[in-house]
């Protein structure tokens, strides 16, 4: 058996987001983010991080400080 994508629900949720925000991709840096940070952690065991980049924070414009 297929071991489970650890970060599949992540990219799923991104896809949603696109999907309900005629892919407007600002409107979806936050579950961009969790993709990449899940994908620093299990980069080499999921499919779903194939291309994306860990080296950096997705800037999100919508946190304040």
């Amino acid at each position: 058996m297929k071991p489970k994508d650890p970060c599949k629900a992540y990219a799923c949720k991104i896809q949603k987001c696109l999907h309900e925000n005629k892919f407007q991709e600002n409107k979806c840096q936050e579950f961009i983010e969790y993709l990449r940070e899940c994908c620093v952690i299990w980069k080499d065991q999921s499919i779903s991080c194939s291309g994306i980049d860990i080296s950096k924070a997705v800037k999100n414009e919508t946190k304040k400080s």
